[in-house]
């Protein structure tokens, strides 16, 4: 074999066995390979399931929130301190806490247990707001010092100018007021323009321009099943935002038990709602859909004294009837004509069939020298027209005349005797009919003659105290003048002066009227000396009325005083 043919035959044979190699290390791969893949493979718990991902940010679709984000300006939380108030003492005379039920402030009407295991309605009835401080301090000498308590409760803006809707009981009888908004910790001071306590609503307002107003809803437009939204600053978490529904319509709520009234008002007609109500949010708004303000928030039935999906609220059109009644007079000025009622129930038809009416209102009382007295009117009388359009129920008639102008001539139809007889009648002022009535005769918050200029030198505001509003403070002594308001940083307030002080004296003089206050200080000048003799309801007796203490108030005017 030639030397050429044996190279031929060695290249040939090295080639063999490197395509043989690679083979060999190809199958080698696969195969381990193969045994990788499958013991991955078994490791992976669901090898068939394909991994989700996350998408990008966007905006999310929801009505809620869209209501939300525009009523959010509007609601507002407001604080409320209303001087110094005792605490219970624990039997061996120490101090014994804040006060407080829960963490949370109760409504002078509402104190006490819970309802002590009574399935009662009455006893679930809650008017509340937010708890805060107060409470008392023990004296190293022996005696107690009380602090101002303080609670919170919500609002809704109305009017760019400043001027906000919220419940009576958040602002009733508070010495201080401050309003804030959401993201703004400024607080801004608050006057009361009036109240109603028949509807528990009470306008205020701050010195603040170009708010965000919320939109008025039409509360009759509303059905049972529609959605609702609560807006407020329950146990003190502000712009808190809850969802629920229109519960049931017109319902007529009781007081609860404790109540001063301990009655039904003619005027609260309340819508309820799931929407979940806490304490804090009474006087912030109830909302439909479109972002209507188509209620206030004002009280809840429960048996913990928190939500248990029953809560109330004062419609929108009698709030709007009452808010402009109050920036217009300072108060709500009702028609009457002079008369006591008795209420329907299970067993007033049997009683109309008795006095020959098929329907109609039983009049049970007459006021004297009232309207209907003068017009002739009886008890056992029926009322079954006004103006010659039926009446069959007492809402008839209570909202046909409180809506009628004072002064305005009604024609009543009633039966008396089984036989129809006309009465011709002008309907006078609620509240002078009835003036002994606390609650009604309280409705004159804002008395022009009692508040002119007074508040010039000192910062109080007075009203003279009629023995109504005696009797509904537990009052029987002599002062004749009640602090009604005081104005934040002023002189009074740096002295120590509170709304609801009684006072007797001033520099040693006697104050019967406001004209007294007038005169006295129109006498002195900056730096004079100034010694306020007063009196201040310090709690409950064992007998059950009040305990009035004396105080002397006193200190210089200051030198920008004019």
């Amino acid at each position: 074999m030639s030397f050429y043919e044996k190279a031929r035959n060695q290249k040939f044979l090295s080639f063999t066995m490197i395509v043989f190699t690679l083979a060999i290390g190809v199958l080698v791969g696969t195969v381990v390979q193969t045994g990788v893949k499958a013991a991955h493979a078994q490791s992976i718990a669901a090898p068939d399931a394909t991994p989700l991902t996350v998408p990008g940010p966007s905006q999310m679709q929801s009505s809620f929130a869209g209501i939300a984000k525009k009523l959010e300006p509007s609601v507002v939380n407001i604080s409320v301190e209303f001087g110094t108030r005792p605490t219970p003492q624990a039997r061996n005379g120490s101090g014994s806490g804040n006060g407080r039920r829960g963490g949370q402030r109760i409504q002078p009407e509402d104190e006490g247990d819970n309802n002590n295991g009574s399935n009662d309605p009455q006893d679930l009835l809650r008017r509340f707001f937010g708890g805060g401080g107060g409470g008392m301090q023990i004296n190293p000498f022996g005696g107690q010092e009380q602090m101002p308590s303080r609670a919170t409760g919500s609002g809704v803006v109305v009017d760019r100018n400043g001027y906000i809707m919220t419940n009576n009981h958040v602002v009733e009888k508070a010495s201080k007021i401050t309003v804030r908004f959401t993201g703004d910790d400024t607080e801004y001071p608050a006057k009361v323009i009036g109240t109603d306590p028949e509807t528990d609503l009470a306008v205020i307002k701050i010195d603040r321009k170009d708010l965000v107003a919320a939109k008025m809803g039409n509360s009759d437009s509303m059905q049972v099943g529609d959605w609702a939204v609560a807006i407020g600053s329950p146990l003190g978490f502000q712009s808190t935002v809850t969802a629920g529904i229109i519960s049931a319509l017109s319902r007529d709520v009781e007081e609860p038990r404790e109540s001063s009234r301990q009655t039904k008002s003619s005027f609260q007609h309340f819508i309820q709602t799931d929407a979940a109500i806490n304490p804090g949010n009474s006087g912030g708004p109830l909302i439909n859909i479109n972002g209507e303000v188509i209620g206030i928030n004002t009280m809840i039935a429960s048996e913990s004294g928190g939500y248990q999906g029953i809560g109330f609220a004062l419609p929108s059109n009698m709030a709007v009837k009452v808010y402009n009644n109050i920036i217009k007079e300072g108060k709500v000025t009702r028609g009457s004509i002079g008369i006591k009622f008795q209420p329907e129930d299970s067993r007033t038809p049997a009683l109309l069939e008795v006095y020959g009416a098929k329907q109609g209102v039983f009049v049970g009382e007459v006021v004297k020298d009232g309207p209907a007295e003068r017009a002739g009117m009886k008890p056992q009388d029926v009322i079954v027209s006004i103006n010659g359009k039926n009446i069959a129920t007492g809402r008839d008639l209570t909202d046909m005349v409180a809506d009628t102008e004072v002064g305005a001539t009604l024609k009543i139809g009633v039966i008396r005797d089984r036989k129809p007889v006309t009465l011709s009648l002008i309907v006078a002022d609620r509240a002078k009919t009835f003036a002994e009535t606390a609650t009604i005769a309280e409705n004159t918050p804002n008395d022009k003659a009692t508040t002119e200029s007074v508040n010039a030198k000192f910062g109080i505001t007075l009203r003279p105290l009629t023995s109504s509003i005696k009797q509904s403070m537990g009052y029987t002594g002599t002062g004749s003048v009640e602090i009604d308001s005081v104005e934040p940083d002023s002189f009074a307030d740096s002295i120590g002066i509170e709304k609801g002080d009684i006072l007797l004296d001033l520099n040693r003089e006697a104050i019967n009227s406001p004209d007294d206050v007038k005169r006295i200080q129109a006498t002195l000048k900056p730096g004079s000396a100034v010694a306020f003799h007063i009196q201040r309801q310090a709690g409950s007796s064992a007998r059950g009325g009040s305990n009035w203490l004396p105080l002397f108030p006193a200190g210089r005017l200051p030198a920008d005083s004019n």
